[in-house]
């Protein structure tokens, strides 16, 4: 069953003044003003409503959503309460509106803006596909187009579709939602589910043998067998288990997922398919090397855990790159930055790959500024700390030293009585001296 992403945008209020004046006065009514009234409980007739700004919300969606039409005869106040309505729903980060007045009739604009949105999921509605959700949304959210506001009242309005569609199928429980970090990939996603009508998985099968075969995947398939149905858990059992599997054996290039469910037959459980198409399995050719300026490219190629033929374990090449970005932090390049780019032969399938390296400058140790601690102890962290100044910066010595830190400890302070309960550190690099300041604070 495909996962539908929604986006949704921030709520931002507005209040929006109204002044009704002569008939070639054009008004701009904006947020944040308070309303105005030079007729208190003056109306007028609407001979137009037209719609600007935004690229997601058609204008007649927009126009049927406000419950304003032609002809209507509205007070400022109506107005009012209508953009107040349409801001609250979180979908506009601006919501402004201005008319013109022909006669005794208006001609009415509203000028919105987009706001920034981020992907929703549906998490365990096992009973529906994603069309039959997305559709009882249409129904009752009239701004719902395949987006979502990450706060505001169209979230309470989502959750009240999808609890009445469970209500009509006489499914009890409660629809909620949270932001929340998505198995795999950058940024945040909004994840709706049912709490108090969990159903569980069943069954779990592979759609090719070596994930069905494999000793490690029978020993980890109880994290979602016999737990209640999450496709968030099936996808983050796809990124951790499947996908490394795939990658250790040179399928570098695997189709798995996403996951497709369906309720079983006796309506028990939930019986979950996880397609995979493994592609070929690729020998590995070798790398070859940009902007590596301080490591010669036979250097960086001694490091390689691979030789030419050998089966590209992707999960020893992932590490490889790593262990080489670390290698330069090291040696002081502390911004050193390494991107590596699969080149594929399918015709003899074969991998090669592009590293590009950003080395950045080599810093050196600068000053290290203590806060917090006793001469005593002061001096003790200072004859402890390995790196004297001038030397190469070693940021991971850095990073192994502050973990040591986090209590007080003996192994740097021996026996002089040290106590703190909170503990900071930073790092200040100068640019221009390409110097690192060490700072430490203890509370």
């Amino acid at each position: 069953m495909p996962r539908l992403l929604l986006k949704c945008a921030v709520k931002r209020a507005v209040k929006v003044p109204v002044l009704f004046l002569a008939a070639s006065l054009l008004l701009f009514l904006t947020a944040h003003i308070s309303a105005q009234s030079n007729a208190p409980g003056k109306t007028a007739k609407i001979a137009s409503i037209a719609v600007t700004g935004s690229t997601k919300i058609p204008s007649d969606q927009f126009v049927a959503a406000t419950g304003l039409k032609s002809g209507d005869v509205v007070s400022a106040a109506q107005i009012q309460e209508v953009a107040d309505r349409i801001s609250a729903l979180g979908l506009f980060s601006s919501v402004k509106y201005r008319f013109s007045s022909k006669g005794d009739s208006i001609a009415l604009e509203f000028q919105v803006q987009d706001a920034a949105t981020v992907p929703l999921w549906f998490d365990n509605f096992p009973w529906f596909t994603d069309d039959e959700l997305a559709g009882a949304i249409r129904q009752q959210v009239g701004l719902f187009a395949g987006e979502a506001p990450s706060s505001g009242s169209m979230l309470d309005q989502i959750s009240d579709a999808l609890s009445a569609l469970l209500a009509t199928h006489k499914i009890t429980g409660t629809v909620v939602h949270e932001l929340v970090a998505p198995p795999s990939g950058d940024g945040m996603v909004l994840l709706f589910k049912v709490q108090g009508a969990e159903t569980k998985v069943i069954s779990v099968h592979f759609g090719d043998a070596l994930a069905s075969n494999s000793e490690k995947l029978k020993d980890r398939i109880s994290d979602i067998e016999g737990q209640p149905y999450s496709r968030f858990s099936l996808e983050t059992f796809e990124l951790e288990q499947l996908r490394p599997l795939y990658v250790a054996a040179a399928y570098l290039r695997a189709r798995i997922g996403p996951p497709q469910s369906k309720l079983a037959s006796n309506s028990a459980g939930v019986e979950v398919v996880i397609p995979i198409q493994p592609g070929p399995a690729y020998t590995w050719k070798g790398a070859s090397w940009q902007g590596n300026v301080s490591s010669p490219s036979t250097s960086l190629n001694a490091l390689l855990p691979l030789k030419p033929g050998d089966i590209a374990d992707g999960i020893k090449l992932e590490d490889t790159w790593r262990k080489i970005e670390s290698e330069y932090q090291q040696r002081g390049y502390v911004d050193a930055k390494l991107d590596a780019q699969p080149q594929f032969d399918d015709v003899n399938h074969q991998v090669s790959y592009l590293v590009s390296i950003v080395e950045g400058p080599q810093y050196r140790m600068g000053n290290m500024v203590i806060t917090g601690l006793s001469v005593d102890g002061e001096k003790a962290l200072r004859k402890a700390w390995q790196i004297p100044p001038g030397q190469i910066f070693d940021q991971s010595y850095f990073q192994k030293f502050i973990k040591i830190l986090a209590k007080p400890s003996a192994q740097i302070f021996g026996e002089i009585p040290v106590h703190y309960t909170e503990f900071g550190n930073w790092l200040q690099p100068n640019t221009d001296r390409h110097v690192m300041d060490v700072l430490f604070d203890f509370k």
